[in-house]
């Protein structure tokens, strides 16, 4: 009996991921290029800016002074004091205010009736949506010594003060929970509303109180959201010019001084562009630990 041989054929020898790997990134070619152009471009620029003495006015030439303005900001008395100031700004307006006061609003919007919480969010979101100088000069007229809030206390018999001179700090530290507020409202709001109404309702079954549901059900559940609203929030506050430019210049003095406050007034009304540029680095790297700060917190709840 003659046996028929089979020859098995050899199977294709698979495509190497080398040669596919650059052409995975082919598409992200012309965004990348753009990024380094518009955003790398300048912040290449501007990192080269802060190892030289330009200035914007009284200088012919440029000169490389390597880090000679870093050694400048690090021993100059007022921008430590910008430096303590705005992590206090950003403290009390960000991590405390617009944090705290966001998360109460969306809480208590959850549980409101539909008017309640229709009402309630246009007023919020109306404060976020108004421009930041525009809300400056808004909350300078409240604050002033002649404003609107010292008009109410003394209708109510109690004692009024200059509060941009005597509370600066905290004026405008108000005024930027006032204006950002709505943001921490929306992302809270958002985050809630993920959690199933069985969770809470079996907790409540068993006994928990409304403020044991909230601390070991409700927070633990949206954590995730309050890192991203926290560091989302810190940025932007440790950026804010133009709020507290128009409320109070950074004053009296250097009491409401902080760091995007006194990078300005380098760079610009005292023409040292390459100090003020220096600054504005060391204000980037800030932001940059509080960053790294945060993302490595998210990173080990997950």
């Amino acid at each position: 009996m003659a046996t028929a041989t089979k020859v098995a054929a050899a199977p294709a020898a698979p495509a190497r991921p080398g040669r596919r790997r650059p052409l995975r990134w082919l598409p992200l070619a012309p965004a990348t290029a753009l990024l380094l152009l518009f955003l790398g471009g300048p912040i290449g620029y501007c990192v080269y800016i802060a190892f030289t003495d330009m200035q914007l006015t009284g200088a012919a030439t440029t000169n490389f002074v390597g880090l000679d303005n870093f050694r400048r900001a690090f021993a100059d008395d007022d921008f430590r004091n910008a430096v303590v100031l705005t992590l206090v700004f950003t403290f009390l307006s960000s991590l405390v205010g617009q944090n705290t006061l966001g998360l109460a609003l969306a809480t208590a919007m959850r549980r409101a009736s539909k008017p309640i919480r229709t009402l309630t969010g246009s007023i919020v979101i109306a404060a976020w949506v108004v421009p930041e100088i525009v809300a400056g000069f808004l909350l300078y007229a409240f604050f002033r010594r002649e404003g609107t809030l010292n008009a109410v206390l003394d209708w109510l018999h109690l004692p009024s003060q200059n509060w941009l001179y005597t509370l600066p700090i905290l004026a405008v530290s108000f005024a930027n929970v006032w204006r950002g507020t709505a943001f921490s409202m929306l992302v809270y709001s958002a985050a809630l509303s993920e959690i199933p109404k069985e969770i809470n309702e079996a907790a409540e079954v068993d006994g928990a109180s409304g403020p044991r549901r909230f601390w070991h059900v409700t927070l633990p559940m949206i954590r995730r959201s309050i890192g991203t609203n926290l560091m989302l929030n810190t940025l932007q506050t440790l950026s804010v010019f133009g709020l507290i430019w128009a409320m109070t210049r950074g004053g009296p003095g250097n009491r409401s001084q902080t760091l995007p406050v006194f990078m300005y007034d380098q760079a610009f009304n005292k023409s040292l562009i390459g100090y003020g540029t220096a600054v504005a680095l060391l204000l980037l790297l800030v932001g940059a630990v509080f960053s790294v700060v945060y993302l490595r917190l998210m990173r080990e709840e997950l």
